[in-house]
């Protein structure tokens, strides 16, 4: 699987888009907001920036994209006047891959447009705002030296760039199966390819950032990882665990081969935070400011009893929308699967969510890091 081909959420605003099914997502963001804030208070009152360059890495599709982007030149124009100096103009970078539903978000921007000038002056001749695409991977570079003063990235570092080497689906031998990702029943050799893949990746992007970024600019990264140094704990994999287990109920059923689940792994990881220090550390281009963890619902803190059947069911299913919403396009990619078996799927997956809920309220780890490059 071609990870940078492949991985995109779901595309448009139907019943399983993205757009539709990202309250965990705008749940993640609430939290990060904060933090956001006190960076760009740093940045603003330590530097006279005429022309702010700003980035949302892994941006993806639908509300969620828009509203950062509006708090964060609410955050600037406040700053400005409290400092009595003018709104500078902002250049804006939505970068993702190459499969990302940019259409879907540009539809959006005349209303966005409108809301700017009507609401916040931005757009007439005293502030400006330039907003482009950039598709790629941003595990490399996608910005010219020096260019940003402001990166942020939510929901996407988790992904990886491939999935690990000795894992891929045309592996001689499949050391993980009846698994998709890092489980108790994954022996070493497993963990230690996706700790490796971890470790290139997460370098690669902070190298990259460090050459994209003025000294003393600002990146504020938040993604899902786990407390534990060990990545087979429940707060870090849980989710494909379950997700494995409506897989193999397929594969009872003959509607998918059980080779097809032996050879696929997900390319993600959930790191703890001594892992992402080391990385930081080992680049030697950023301070880290700030390092917070917060615990997520996995339904994005829906009200349901989950200890009757109508609320087992509709947290399940709540959660199996969110994670099909993310991980329907690699699927469909590896088996090759038809709507109705994709339907059948996350009906099973929802199950198995809503069942495990009712005995133990399993929670996301999110971490928020702010990081200054330095001078």
């Amino acid at each position: 699987m071609e990870v940078v081909q492949v991985l995109h959420m779901n595309k448009g605003n139907g019943d399983t888009s993205y757009a539709k099914n990202s309250t965990v997502q705008k749940k993640i963001i609430s939290f990060g907001k904060i933090i956001i804030e006190e960076a760009l208070l740093e940045l603003s009152s330590n530097y006279d920036i005429d022309s702010m360059g700003i980035a949302d890495l892994g941006c993806s599709t639908g509300p969620n994209t828009l509203s950062v982007i509006s708090e964060i030149m609410d955050i600037v124009r406040a700053t400005s006047g409290h400092l009595r100096l003018p709104v500078p103009e902002f250049r804006l970078f939505f970068n993702d891959l190459y499969s990302n539903d940019f259409n879907y978000l540009f539809t959006l921007l005349p209303a966005f447009y409108k809301m700017l000038k009507e609401e916040k002056g931005i757009g007439l001749a005293s502030s400006q705002c330039f907003i482009s695409g950039v598709p790629g991977s941003f595990y490399g570079r996608l910005f010219p030296s020096n260019s940003l003063h402001f990166v942020y990235s939510f929901s996407s570092l988790h992904w990886l760039s491939q999935v690990p080497v000795g894992l891929e689906s045309y592996a001689v031998k499949h050391l993980n199966k009846g698994k998709v990702y890092i489980s108790k029943s994954s022996p070493q050799s497993v963990v230690n390819a996706y700790s490796s893949q971890f470790q290139a990746d997460f370098s690669k992007f902070i190298k990259s950032r460090s050459q994209e970024l003025v000294p003393g600019g600002r990146m504020v990264l938040s993604f899902l990882g786990r407390k534990s140094i060990d990545p087979t704990t429940e707060d870090g994999c849980y989710q494909w665990e379950l997700l494995a287990e409506a897989l193999m109920s397929l594969v009872k059923e003959g509607l998918i081969e059980e080779e097809k689940v032996a050879s696929f792994n997900a390319p993600y990881y959930a790191p703890c935070a001594e892992e992402l220090k080391v990385e930081i550390l080992k680049e030697g281009s950023f301070i880290i400011d700030r390092l917070e963890a917060f615990e997520v619902d996995w339904d994005g803190g829906a009200v349901a009893d989950t200890h009757t059947e109508q609320g087992k069911m509709m947290v399940g299913e709540r959660v199996a929308k969110t994670i099909r919403a993310v991980v329907e396009s690699m699927l469909e990619s590896h088996f090759r699967m038809g709507q109705e078996t994709m339907d059948v799927l996350f009906i099973k997956f929802a199950e198995i969510v809503g069942n495990h809920l009712s005995k133990t309220r399993t929670k996301y780890i999110n971490f928020v890091i702010s990081l200054v490059r330095k001078g």
